[in-house]
């Protein structure tokens, strides 16, 4: 199946996965097309119900289960970087650079 995933930026573009793939499988196919961290990826669909697909428990839910069909649209976020890892980021000068004022 082709679906249209489109990023909160205006970015289009289009995934083929089988008919039987898995949430996994999608993020999968999208971390190999755009470079992006599959397991930052969180997927809503576009329909009258809004599946979100976020969570790794959910991964192994085929699409088709998600209600993704031919077709569908999805769009997709990132689940932020913890807090952890974001205030406890350290670096150390070289030394070339270490006794400059």
């Amino acid at each position: 199946m082709k679906v249209a995933v489109e990023i909160l930026t205006g970015t289009l573009f289009y995934v083929q996965v089988e008919n039987d793939a898995t949430v996994a499988d999608l993020k999968k196919e999208i971390e190999s097309q755009q470079k992006l961290p599959c397991d930052r990826l969180i997927l809503l669909l576009d329909d009258d119900e809004s599946h979100l697909m976020m969570s790794q428990e959910q991964d192994e839910v085929s699409l088709v289960e998600c209600g993704v069909r031919d077709g569908s649209h999805i769009y997709l976020f990132f689940n932020p970087l913890d807090d952890w890892s974001s205030q406890h980021l350290a670096f150390t000068l070289p030394d070339s650079l270490a006794g400059l004022p």
